[in-house]
Parts: structure tokens; sequence; C-alpha cells
């Protein structure tokens, strides 16, 4: 059976490098598809329900390419004579139903074959993050040669009822906002065993029922759907093996068990409990395979980290502690390798095991994950003389790839939602480690597609559930700024232009005209989980006049105004800058208090926080001669309410445009507490924190590169380079980062008895060219390899 589940992994693996490199008939972007959209005949359409779909298929002889799109609602596995071959559809919109395309010929034969769909509807219990209408599914020949394979009455369903949705209170049970979805609750006797498998008889099975024709984006007068072509990879499955026994209660449980070498068994009339830990924090699909145990019961616990009266402490640490979390419950019915792996992922370090077994002993051959993710690949590489630093970008890197699948997620754990706020950063850590630029375009597209009438994105998308957040939509015209300053790519920036003005004209009309400041705003103004922000909103976002958000908006149309100009939009850019420059003045006089040299929240000069006086830097407002003394008030002032591990992203920004960026090696502090916690991936905020992997703190992934290398465009779509390293105390650095056009190298060591010197080779793909600046030393670079070796 171990041989078994390691070739459906691998099966499934090869599947994920070409899957979606294949075209579309560009027939089926035009018109109606001749396949149908089924579902099963009976079935409360939008309520929970899992359904297994089969299609008999017969051909004349193995094909050399046989292209089908496949997708549903909500999702889908899908089988061919058995292997699994893919996953989805990508989550996106009603507008944008995203279908999958691959080639099924590597697992066809001559003669008779089976396709096989497990499609499953949550329903009330579905993620936040599901978009849905109802039960569907689709599956569509991308020629006249795959016709046969289409969707309709000749496709038989089965309605499982093995399955009920389990661990539903969540959110109560931790106290928390948690909306990943339900755990599977799954009684194996009800289960149609090997019903993916071609000698499987169908023959009691219903046809499925037509739900109506499937028409692509631009098309069509009634849709359900609008199918739109996935734009990114398969996401990545790799076995995983969990690695240690850390307790056991009721038998003797050691490692050997999770090697899948031995197995283990639970005898009769036993209640037992084991709690195992990966070791380090982890998104995958559980895989349990057992045997035996007719009337047991295993619930499987899943939770970033243990907890003593709902509080973390080090994450290593287990006693005395409890695991409370995500679970699901699986039901043997005593036949022999019975596989449970749940309908979503799951997110854990630690899993424990609570069996209770019936009057027959119960055999646990196997337990592993399935590690899942967005297939990015690393391609960076960063090393110092300080050695810790590796750490923190092995963890960040982690944290970084557990917040990422068919979307951005904020966390893998709590929500997997795609905020505005979380993924810029998030963003900009993938084009700087793997160059793939695939799940931004992606990010930028449906924030795209959220905007609510009044011109705003919403603050996370795709989502069933509507949520505003004005700040981040900035923070969507700041990702395009982003894409733009990275990637040659016009015609897909500008598709957003008229999008962008509708997010810079909403605050426009929210200015107070007589303080040249913004007014009362409707929404959440959400900046930063900081304990002076009830909510996580600075004073004056809801009642009017903060400085925050006012300088944000201000940094952000000075960006959009380089974007407008670039494209021959210069009304548009002058108008911007003229904006821009009258709110920064206009919040300098009302809201800059000369004597503490600090930004206040509001006009009332009555609270300060480290946001207010960053984005004064980061905008403008402050004047050049000024901003040295500003930030070293933002790093001494321990009166200001704090940012945290979010909003340091921006105090980093800040501090390069004032040209202290060499303070930036000292402000890992807050990485290193988390290490020293026993985190394996970065938090959400400081102690206490609901979420133990949180994207925006993997930010050091990105600033060891663009910061301590000093590695930046200097120009549009990357056209050329600026190499400005800010070492701090570090001695030697190295970085290595994709570029369009290949691999940027930099390698440094301080000389010079005063350390002030460097000694540097700087590597750039031929037809890049930018510059080296080392203090008031600037050097000209060029494709190829080049040494500088400067005495300051």
């Amino acid at each position: 059976m171990q041989r078994l589940i390691t070739l459906l992994f691998l099966s499934f693996l090869s599947m994920q490098v070409s899957a979606q490199d294949l075209p579309v008939n560009p027939s089926l972007l035009k018109d109606h598809w001749k396949a149908s959209w089924v579902s099963a005949p009976g079935a409360a359409q939008r309520e929970y329900g899992v359904y297994h779909f089969r299609k008999a298929l017969t051909l004349a002889a193995k094909p050399g390419r046989y292209i089908v799109h496949v997708s549903a609602d909500n999702r889908y596995r899908l089988f061919v004579n058995g292997h699994p071959v893919c996953s989805g559809p990508a989550r996106g919109d009603l507008y944008n139903w995203n279908f999958e395309t691959v080639d099924l010929a590597p697992y066809l034969q001559a003669g008779a074959n089976t396709l096989a769909a497990l499609v499953w509807n949550m329903g009330v219990y579905a993620p936040v993050a599901q978009v849905t209408n109802q039960t569907g599914f689709v599956l569509q020949g991308d020629t006249e040669n795959e016709k046969a394979a289409n969707t309709d009455k000749t496709w038989k369903v089965f309605s499982d009822k093995a399955y009920t949705p389990c661990s539903i209170d969540n959110g109560q049970r931790l106290h928390t906002y948690m909306v990943t979805g339900p755990g599977d609750h799954v009684k194996a006797a009800d289960y149609p065993w090997n019903w993916e498998q071609p000698a499987y008889d169908d023959s009691s099975w219903p046809a499925a029922v037509h739900v109506t024709s499937p028409s692509p984006v631009g098309q069509g007068s009634d849709n359900f759907w609008s199918l739109a072509p996935r734009t990114i990879p398969l996401m990545e499955e790799t076995p995983q093996r969990l690695q240690k026994v850390r307790r056991a209660t009721g038998i003797t449980a050691a490692d050997d068990f999770l090697t899948g070498k031995a197995a283990l068994t639970i005898p009769a009339n036993k209640t037992v409990s084991i709690l195992l830990d990966q070791t380090f924090n982890t998104v995958a699909y559980p895989e349990l395979v057992v045997s035996q145990g007719a009337g047991s019961t295993v619930k499987m616990t899943y939770a970033e980290a243990l907890f003593h009266d709902h509080k973390k402490g080090n994450r290593n640490e287990i006693e005395g502690r409890e695991i409370l979390g995500n679970y699901d419950i699986f039901e043997p019915d005593g036949g022999e390798q019975r596989h449970f792996r749940p309908l979503w992922v799951r997110t854990y370090r630690y899993l424990q095991l609570d069996i209770t077994t019936g009057s027959q002993p119960l055999v646990i051959n196997d337990l592993q994950g399935s590690y899942t993710g967005y297939p990015f690949v690393q391609k960076a590489s960063f090393t110092s003389n300080d050695a810790s630093l590796k750490q923190i970008w092995d963890v960040g890197w982690r944290t970084a790839r557990l917040c990422a699948g068919e979307t951005y997620f904020d966390c893998p754990y709590y929500e997997q939602l795609q905020y505005e706020g979380d993924t810029r950063i998030q963003s900009l850590i993938s084009l700087y480690v793997t160059g793939d630029d695939r799940l931004m375009r992606k990010a930028i597209h449906d924030f795209y597609c959220s905007r609510v009438p009044e011109g705003l994105t919403q603050g996370r998308y795709p989502s069933n559930r509507l949520q505003v957040i004005p700040p981040f939509s900035l923070y969507w015209v700041s990702m395009i700024y982003d894409y733009w300053m990275h990637r040659k790519d016009d015609a897909f920036i500008q598709q957003y232009f008229t999008a962008v003005r509708g997010v810079l004209d909403w605050y426009e009309r929210h200015i107070d005209q007589q303080k040249h400041i913004l007014g009362p705003m409707d929404w959440w103004g959400f900046t930063d989980w900081n304990h002076a922000f009830p909510g996580g909103t600075p004073d004056g976002a809801t009642d009017g006049n903060s400085s925050v958000i006012t300088l944000q908006y201000t940094y952000t149309l000075q960006q959009a105004a380089a974007l407008f100009a670039h494209y021959g939009k210069q009304q548009d850019a002058e108008h911007y800058r003229q904006l821009a420059a009258t709110l920064n003045k206009g919040t300098y006089d009302l809201c800059f208090d000369k004597a503490r040299n600090e930004m206040a929240n509001t006009p009332k000069r009555n609270t300060f926080s480290q946001h207010a006086s960053i984005m004064a830097v980061l905008s403008g407002a402050v004047p050049v001669n000024q901003e040295k003394v500003v930030l070293q008030r933002v790093l001494e002032d321990t009166s200001l309410s704090q940012a945290t591990f979010y909003y340091r992203f921006y105090l980093n920004l800040a501090l390069k445009k004032a040209g202290m960026a060499n303070l930036y090696y000292a402000q890992l502090k807050p990485w290193r507490d988390m290490l020293d916690m026993g985190l394996t991936t970065f938090a959400e905020n400081p102690e206490p924190t609901r979420s133990d992997c949180h994207a925006w703190s993997a930010s050091p992934n990105y600033d060891f590169l663009a910061t301590i290398c000093g590695i930046m465009p200097a120009k549009p779509g990357f056209a050329a380079v600026k190499i400005q390293p800010a070492m701090g105390a570090l001695q030697e650095v190295s970085g290595t980062m994709p570029h369009p056009l290949g691999n940027i190298t930099v390698s440094l060591k301080r000389t010079g008895t005063d350390g002030k010197g460097v000694s540097a080779e700087i590597t750039l793909p031929e037809g890049l060219a930018g510059q080296f600046i080392w203090g008031h030393i600037t050097m000209p670079l060029k494709g190829g390899k080049q040494n500088f070796l400067i005495k300051n």
C-alpha cells in the first residue's frame, strides 16, 4: 500500500509541470461549450454535499494527446483510470470562474478507460474565500477528438452520504476569527471504496443531470459561471513525513510508525491519544491508511501550537499544554487499507490522534502528509557572516510558501484570504526570491474584479462576504506600481488605469477642503494591529483628519503620477502630483509637532504613532532635511504607538528613503525573538498572537536582497538596476536574485581598518546595466562580472 500511495503522489506530481502550459482551443473562448454543467439528481444544489462522477470512455488506440478543460463548484479532484490528475478550480469569482486544462493522454489506454471526479460543495460551511453559485461539474474536450469525454447524461453520479461536516465551531472554541471551512467526518461503511478505479461497478448509479450550458467570459446572457482559463500552475503536492511522537497516553508509540515501515496496532476496546510533531509548521493533506478497526473512531486535530489557558508560549514545549483546533473524524469499517484524506488542506505543526476502538483492533498502516501550495521555486540566495540570518531567511521563506496557494493567503490556518495589505509584501517576496510573477498578476486581477460601486476594491478577495478596507485599495494601486517597476508588461498594467482612478477619486471626494486633509471616511480604515489603534484603525480614520491615511494617500498619488506620466497621461499625472503636494502641506501644517519632531495622528496632536511619522517620510510631507531627525525619533521614542511586524516593512522603506538603510540590520530583533519562542514560521503579531504563520511578517526575504544587498529596479520594467547595499554591522554579504534577463549576484566584503571600504563583485545578466552605489561613490554597471575595490 505504501508503494501505491507513493506512486500516486509521483503520478500527480508529473502533471504539475506541464498542465497549465497547454493552449485552449480558441473557439472555446468565444462561444458556449458543447459539454453541460452537470449535477446529481435530487440534490439540494446549494447545500452541503459530496458527489462522485464517473464516465466510461472507450478508445480505439492510446492517444498521443487528449486535452480536456475541467471545472466545478465548489471544488473537484479528477482521476483517470484511478490516477489523480488535477484539482481545482483555482479560486476566483462567478465572473472569472477558472477552469483547468490538462492532457489526459499519459493516463489513457487503448480500450476501456474511466474518468472520475470527486466534487464537493461545502454549502453554508464553505470557507469565506470560496465564492459559489451551486453544485456543478463540467468537463469539455478541447476538439472533436475529445468530445466523447464531455459531461452530459452519459456521466453517472453518486451522492456520498459518508461525509458530514464537523469542527464547525472553530471560531468559538479558539475565541477568534476562523473561516477556513469545516472538518470532514467520514464513515467508511458508507463510502464507495475504489469508486475511481476502472473495475468499480457503477451500474446502480443514476445519470448526471443537466444544469446549464457553459459560457466563457464575455459570452452568454444567463450565466451561472463565466469560465476563464486558469492563469497559474497547478499546486505542488509532495510527500512529507511527520517526525516525532511527542506524547502518547493509553499506548506506547515510537517514532518508527511514522516512517511508513512499521504499523501501529491499537488494541480492541481502548482509548488512546498520540501527539505528533511535524517539527515545523506546514500546509498539507494528511493521508491516513488503516486496516480493521470496525467500531473505531479516529479524531485528527491540527494546530500550529499547543495551548495552556488559551496561551501558546514557547512552541516547542508540550508539558501541561493541550491541543485545540480544526479536526477531522474518520470511522473505519473493518476493511483493509482504508485511506482517509480530507477534502481540503490542513495547517499544522502538531497533529493529535484521539482514537477509541471497539471490539476489533485498529491497525494504522501509515500516516503522512502531502505538502501542497503554489509551486514556487526558490532561485534567490542570501548568506552573510552572521549565520543567524540564514535561519531568518529559511523561516521567512517557509512562511511565504505556506501563505501561497491558488491565491496568496494572509494566514493558512485561520483565514486563507487574500488581502491587499498582505499581498503587496508577498508579491515582492515572490518576485525577489523566485522571479515568478504569475500569482502576483492573478492577485492584481482578483482585486480589480472585487470593486464595489463606489470605486474601491474590496479589502480581501475572492470572498463570499463583503469587506471594504479603503487603505488596502491604496495598496492595490501600490501593487500595480510595484509590478510596473519590476516587469515590462504594458498591456497588463494599462488595463487597470480606470480602476486606479476610481480608487484615487474616492479618496479625493473625502478631502476636507478647508483643512486639506482627509475628512470622515466610511468602511474599515485598517492600518495596523497596533494596541493604540482600536480594531487596527488610527485616530481620525472614521471621524476625519487622519494623518496616517492621508499620507498613505499622498504616497500612493505620487506612485500613480509616475505610472500615468510614463504612459503619456500627463494631465492625470500632474493632477495627482499637485493634489499630493497640497495634502502633504496641509497635513504637515496641522499635524506635525516641531517640538517633538513627530507627526501626530490628527490635528489635535494628542496621540502619536510610529505610523504617522513613517508615512510622513514616505510621502515627502516631511522636508528632506528633517527626515533623519524624524525617523530617529521613530526609533527612539518608546511612547509612540508601535508598528507591528507588518508595518515594519514601511518603516524600512522610510529608512531607505532617508538614507538610513544601514540601520535595518539592527532592526531584526522581533524576528530573532520569534525564533527564540520556537516559531518555525513568522507570526501575525507580537505575542500573544493569533496566527503563527502570516506572510506580511516574511518581509526579511525581500529586504535581505533589496536592502542589505541593495538590489532595486532603477527604471520601470527593471530595465536598469541600482545596487546600493546597506550592510549595517555585517562584514560580508552575498546575494543572488532572479531578474527577467537572468540572475543578479552581489558579493560584498568590508575593507579597511575602519570597515568603511568595500570589495565588491557584481554580476549582471547580459543586456542589463545600472549603478553600484557605496557611500558617496557611484560606479557604472554593465552585463557580466565586474569587481570594485572602494576605499571610503
